[in-house]
């Protein structure tokens, strides 16, 4: 039965990037993926990329930036005095760092610059701004 809307499925996936690197695999996990398509617990390409699959199905697909995590936003880089991150370890630009945010939230920021007096931090996700290949299997619908 071709998958719709409303299905909770379980795949077997790679993420690849253009370059070929790997970015995720279900194998790095303790089971296949599981989601509720059309539910939007997943990236919305590959959402409809898995309608009308159907058990057992193998597919290849790659999914533009927009589709993924989007294009990076510049609001999200901020630079802030270096005084603002209380740290044992030396600050390089490159180490990602989890941050608070206003709401109470916490997320990750990627320390794209060091100064002598200031930081400046990349929240956007790591993938943004970046294609993705996914090759999966539907192992259970």
């Amino acid at each position: 039965m071709a998958i719709k809307d409303g299905d909770t499925i379980k795949i077997s996936y790679t993420g690849t990037l253009d370059d070929g690197t790997v970015f995720d695999s279900s194998e790095n996990h303790d089971a296949p993926l599981e989601f509720t398509v059309g539910a939007g617990q997943v990236i919305s390409g590959f959402d409809e990329a898995v309608k009308g699959m159907e058990v057992g199905e193998e597919k290849t697909f790659r999914i533009e930036a927009a589709d993924a995590y989007g294009e990076p936003n510049p609001a999200m880089t901020q630079t802030v005095p270096k005084s603002m991150l209380q740290c044992d370890t030396e600050i390089t630009a490159g180490m990602t760092i989890v941050v608070g945010t206003a709401d109470g939230q916490q997320m990750p920021a990627k320390i794209t610059e060091v100064t002598d007096e200031t930081l400046t931090l990349d929240m956007n996700h790591p993938l943004a701004g970046k294609a993705l290949t996914f090759s999966i299997t539907v192992v259970e619908a």
